[in-house]
């Protein structure tokens, strides 16, 4: 019996901490997931911040005129296990970026891979071959 009042209050209290960890999490609804488009323009900011890194690019257009463009990545703890770090990009890097854009068509979206100046191929997400 005192088992059983022990379980029932340690899942009342514990209920709410779960309950505010779920709902901190966001959803990756708002990209149109698994529609890879490119990118090529000059990184502004490389944040390299939890719970997701962001890269902030601007990039030319036909005309000659610059737009910022946001892209939202993994966390850095996962970008680290893929050999992504601090400095993988810097301010003034051209770069080619791999995104999934934002279903709203803003200039934005979550990166799947990028492309640095050396040439070298930085994935983000995982692929068929991990």
């Amino acid at each position: 019996m005192k088992l059983k009042v022990w379980l029932t209050f340690a899942v009342c209290a514990g209920a709410p901490a779960l309950m505010q960890s779920a709902a901190a999490h966001h959803s990756t609804a708002m990209f149109e997931w698994g529609t890879e488009e490119t990118l090529s323009g000059t990184i502004e900011k490389y944040q390299w911040t939890q719970p997701h890194t962001f890269i902030w690019i601007v990039v030319p257009d036909k005309s000659g005129k610059t737009q910022e463009w946001g892209l939202e990545g993994m966390s850095p703890s996962w970008l680290g296990r893929r050999g992504w770090s601090l400095h993988s990009l810097n301010p003034g890097d051209k770069v080619r970026l791999v995104y999934y854009p934002l279903k709203d068509k803003r200039p934005g979206g979550f990166f799947v891979r990028v492309v640095t100046p050396d040439g070298r191929t930085l994935e983000a997400l995982p692929t068929r071959n991990q």
